[in-house]
C-alpha cells in the first residue's frame, strides 16, 4: 500500500498568532479590505488567515487544528475537541506530518510531530456560497503519509467549484496501538483505531467548520487511496461517522480481505500490546505515555509483523466490515470506486526469474489447493508469455483487485444507492533510462501502476516524482478524472457536457468506466476471474 512517487514534505509548525491589526494594516498600505477579510475565517477554534492564489479566486488555509495535540496523556486516546486559540492563527503553511519512518523511501516529510492532527482548505467560494466538499484520506499503509503532499494539492478541485480538504490522522503505533489498560480507561471498551476516529474527528470539523469556507456540510463526499480507500471503506461501515458524509470514493483497497491490511481482532491487538509495552520496559500506560515518539517510533519498527493497523475493536467497527455490508447496516451513500489495472505488475515482470508455466502452476496449485484449476481457468498459462501475463494479473488482483471488487458487489447489492466502478488502464509513461528494484524500467513493465491515478485526480502531473514525461493525452485525461470525480461530489453522477458517458454499475450489465487515452465503458469482462477468487476466500471461511 505505498505511495509510487516521493513524498515532498512541506509541513512547518504552524506559528499560533497573528494579531488582528492586520485588517488596519491593509488599509495602510492600500490594500482593499474587502480582498484581504477573504482570508480570515472564523473557525470553532478561532480565526484562522490564509492565502489567496493571485486573482483566481482560490483561497488556501494550511494546518488547522482539527482536534487537540494527541500528546502526553492525550497519546493512545479518542481524539479531544481543538484547543482555542486567541487572535488570528497564520495557515499558510502545511502543519507537520504524523510522526512516521522512512518505510517506502519514496514518502518523506521534513518535519513530523505528534502534535499533527490539522487539515488544509482550498476553496473557491465567493460569499454566501455552499459548494460540494471533498475530504481526502491519504494512503500510506496507516503507516506513512500526509495530506500536505504536493500531489494532493486541491487547487484543480477548486477551480472545478469544489471546496476540497486533506487531512493529517495518526499513523502507526501512535495510530493503532491497543492495550487491556486503554481499552479499561476508554469509556467505549475499546482501544487502538485511533487513526480511524481522528478521521471521524476530522469529518466533525468539517460538518462545523465548512459553511464558514463556502462549502455545504450537507453535501461532504469522502475520498481516498490504498489505505485512504480502506479508510472511506471502513468510514462507510462505521457507525461513529453516520450523517457525517454523504458520499464516498474509493481509489484501490477495501477491508473485505484478509490478504491485505486485515482486520485484527481486539483481543490479539490487546496481546500485542502488552509484549510492545514490555519490550520498552513500560510498566504502566503512564510510563509508556512517557517515552519519546522517537523511541517508540523505533520499537514499533523493530518489531516486524503483524504491525500496527485496524482493529475489529467493536466500537468503530461493531463486526467485520464484510458482514455490516452484507447486511445492509453500512451508511448507504453513493459509491464510486475501482483501482488500477497493474496494481503491482513490476512485482513480477522486474523479478530476477519471470514465471513460466511450470513454476507459475506450482505456485498457485500450492497457494490454492483444491480451488487451483478453478484458478488456473481464470488466470490461464498456456505459455510463458500468458503464464507472465497471468501472474502480473494475479498479483494486482490478490493486493487489491479482488477486495475493491468485493466491496462494490456487496454495496451494490445492499446500499440501496447508485454505484459507478472504473478502471485506471493509463500505462504511465516511463523516462528512457529509468531504473525500479535496481533494474532498467520500461512503460511495458509498470502499467497503470498502484497510486499513479492520484496526480490525474488531482490535477497535478507537474508534482510527480519521480518526472514523468507527460503527454497531451494526460493532461486531457487527468481533466476529465478531475471533472468525473468533481461531478460525482456535486450530483452523486459523475456524468457531466464535455464527458464520454459513465453508466451506473449495476445489473445485469455492469459496465466498467475505462480510464484511459480513450475513455470507454464495457461490461466487466474480468469478473470471472474475481469469482474465482470469491469462491476460494469462501471456502477458507467453511473450514475456519
Amino acid at each position: 500500500l505505498r505511495h509510487d512517487r516521493a513524498g515532498q514534505g512541506e509541513g512547518h509548525h504552524v506559528r499560533k498568532t497573528r494579531l488582528l491589526g492586520a485588517a488596519a494594516m491593509a488599509m495602510v498600505l492600500g490594500v482593499s479590505v474587502g480582498v484581504r477579510a477573504q482570508t480570515t475565517v472564523k473557525t470553532t477554534g478561532g480565526a484562522v488567515q490564509g492565502a489567496a492564489l493571485g486573482d483566481s479566486g482560490i483561497r488556501v488555509f494550511k494546518g488547522i487544528p482539527y482536534a487537540a495535540p494527541p500528546t502526553g496523556e492525550r497519546r493512545w486516546q479518542a481524539p479531544r475537541p481543538v484547543v482555542a486559540w486567541q487572535g488570528v492563527r497564520d495557515a499558510t503553511a502545511f502543519g507537520p506530518a504524523c510522526v512516521q519512518g522512512k518505510v517506502f523511501g519514496d514518502i518523506h516529510f521534513d518535519k513530523l510531530d505528534e502534535d499533527c492532527l490539522s487539515l488544509n482548505v482550498w476553496t473557491p467560494a465567493k460569499e454566501r456560497d455552499r459548494l460540494p466538499v471533498m475530504v481526502w484520506i491519504h494512503g500510506g499503509g496507516f503507516v506513512a503519509g500526509g495530506g500536505g503532499e504536493p500531489r494532493h494539492d486541491g487547487e484543480a478541485f477548486a477551480r472545478k467549484g469544489i471546496v476540497l480538504v486533506s487531512i493529517n490522522y495518526r499513523l502507526g503505533v501512535f495510530g493503532f496501538l491497543a492495550h487491556p489498560d486503554l481499552t479499561r480507561e476508554s469509556g467505549r471498551n475499546a482501544s487502538g483505531n485511533y487513526a480511524l476516529l481522528d478521521q471521524v474527528a476530522a469529518l466533525g470539523w468539517v460538518r462545523d467548520n465548512i459553511a464558514a469556507f463556502g462549502g455545504d456540510p450537507a453535501n461532504v463526499t469522502i475520498f481516498g487511496e490504498s489505505a485512504g480507500s480502506f479508510a472511506v471503506s471502513a468510514l462507510v461501515a462505521s457507525p461513529l461517522a453516520k450523517g457525517l458524509f454523504h458520499k464516498a470514493i474509493g481509489e484501490s483497497g477495501a477491508f473485505f480481505s484478509a490478504a491485505t491490511l486485515p482486520l485484527r481482532a481486539l483481543p490479539a491487538a490487546e496481546e500485542q500490546g502488552v509484549k510492545f509495552a514490555a519490550a520498552l520496559g513500560a510498566a504502566s500506560i503512564a510510563d509508556l505515555r512517557g517515552k519519546p515518539a522517537a523511541e517508540v517510533l523505533a520499537a514499533a519498527a523493530k518489531q516486524g509483523q503483524p504491525g500496527f493497523s485496524a482493529i475489529l475493536d467493536g466500537a468503530f467497527l461493531p463486526e467485520e466490515a464484510s458482514a455490516i455490508y452484507a447486511a445492509g447496516r453500512q451508511n448507504r451513500v453513493p459509491l464510486l470506486a475501482g483501482w488500477n489495472a497493474d496494481e503491482i505488475r513490476q512485482a513480477v515482470t522486474l523479478r530476477p526469474e519471470k514465471p513460466t508455466v511450470a513454476s507459475f502452476t506450482a505456485d498457485v496449485r500450492k497457494r490454492f489447493g483444491a480451488s487451483a484449476d478453478a484458478i488456473l481457468a481464470a488466470y490461464p498459462a498456456r505459455d510463458d508469455a500468458e503464464a507472465l501475463e497471468s501472474a502480473a494479473a494475479l498479483g494486482s488482483d490478490l493486493f487489491i483487485g479482488y477486495t475493491t471488487w468485493k466491496w462494490i458487489e456487496t454495496h451494490l447489492q445492499t446500499g440501496q444507492a447508485p454505484v459507478y466502478r472504473y478502471s485506471f488502464d493509463r500505462k504511465i509513461p516511463v523516462e528512457p533510462g529509468a531504473t525500479m528494484m535496481g533494474r532498467p524500467v520500461t512503460t511495458a513493465d509498470v502499467g497503470a501502476r498502484h497510486a499513479g491515478e492520484i496526480e490525474y485526480v488531482f490535477g497535478t502531473l507537474t508534482q510527480s516524482l519521480p518526472k514523468v514525461p507527460w503527454e497531451d493525452a494526460d493532461r486531457k485525461l487527468s481533466d476529465a478524472m478531475t471533472s468525473y470525480w468533481a461531478n460525482f461530489a456535486r450530483s452523486g453522477d459523475p456524468n457531466g457536457p464535455g464527458l464520454p458517458p459513465w453508466p451506473r454499475y449495476e445489473a445485469p450489465t455492469r459496465r466498467v468506466q475505462h480510464l484511459d487515452v480513450t475513455i470507454t465503458n464495457t461490461p466487466d469482462a474480468l469478473r470471472p476471474r474475481y469469482e474465482a477468487i470469491d469462491a476460494f476466500a469462501a471456502s477458507q471461511k467453511k473450514d475456519k
